[in-house]
C-alpha cells in the first residue's frame, strides 16, 4: 500500500510540475519569438511548441483523474456533514458506510464503461491532432483514475467500518513542520501571559 501510495503522489507532483514547466516555456517561448533579433528570432520561430498546449491539457486531465482518488485516500474532498455528525453514532456510522459505497459504486461503474470506450476507441486509427497519439491512451486515465477512486473509497470504507475514524485533512498542517497553524498560537510570546490572581 505504501508503494501505491508514493507512486499515487508522485504521479501527480510530476504532471504537476511538468505541465507548469511546459506551460512557461511556451509562453516564454511566444513572447521571445516575437523579438526582431535576426538570428535569435529565426531560430526561435523553428522551434515548434503547437503541441504543448494538448500536452498541457492531457496532463492536467491525468492529475485530476488520480488527484480525485488522492482526495477520497487523504480525506480532501468537501462535503457537507454538520446534519451527519448530529446523529447517533451507530446511525452514523451506516450513513457513512451508505455515502462510501455509493461512492464506490459509482466510480466503478465508471471505470467499467470508460474501460469499454478505450477498449473500441483502441480499436480505430484515432489520434490526437497535434501530438497524434493513439486515442486510447488519452483516454485511458478514465479506467484507471475511477478505479484507483472506486478502490479508495473501499479502502476508506473497511477503515472506518474497523476504526470509526475518517480520514481528516488538517488544513493548516504544512508538510516537514512538526505543528500547526493551532499549534503555533500556543507558542511562547505570540500571547500575553495568563494573569495570576493575588492570594486573598
Amino acid at each position: 500500500m505504501k508503494i501505491l501510495d508514493h507512486l499515487e503522489e508522485w504521479l501527480i507532483a510530476f504532471l504537476m510540475g511538468a505541465a507548469t514547466l511546459l506551460i512557461f516555456v511556451a509562453v516564454a517561448h511566444r513572447y521571445a519569438a516575437g523579438t526582431p533579433i535576426p538570428v535569435v528570432q529565426d531560430w526561435l520561430l523553428k522551434i515548434d511548441l503547437s503541441w504543448a498546449q494538448e500536452l498541457c491539457i492531457y496532463m492536467f486531465v491525468w492529475m485530476a483523474k488520480f488527484g480525485a482518488a488522492y482526495g477520497v485516500r487523504t480525506g480532501i474532498h468537501v462535503g457537507v456533514d454538520v446534519m451527519i455528525n448530529r446523529l447517533p453514532a451507530n446511525t452514523r456510522k451506516l450513513y457513512v458506510l451508505f455515502g462510501l459505497g455509493a461512492g464506490a459504486l459509482f466510480t466503478g461503474i465508471v471505470g467499467t464503461l470508460a474501460t469499454g470506450f478505450v477498449w473500441d476507441i483502441a480499436h480505430t486509427d484515432s489520434t490526437s491532432p497535434d501530438l497524434e497519439l493513439p486515442k486510447w491512451i488519452v483516454y485511458l486515465c478514465i479506467p484507471l483514475g475511477s478505479y484507483l477512486m472506486c478502490f479508495r473509497f473501499l479502502q476508506v470504507a473497511w477503515s472506518f467500518a474497523r476504526t470509526g475514524e475518517l480520514p481528516h485533512h488538517d488544513v493548516a498542517h504544512v508538510e516537514g513542520i512538526g505543528e500547526t497553524a493551532a499549534d503555533s498560537f500556543a507558542a511562547p510570546g505570540l500571547h500575553p501571559a495568563p494573569i495570576k490572581e493575588g492570594k486573598s
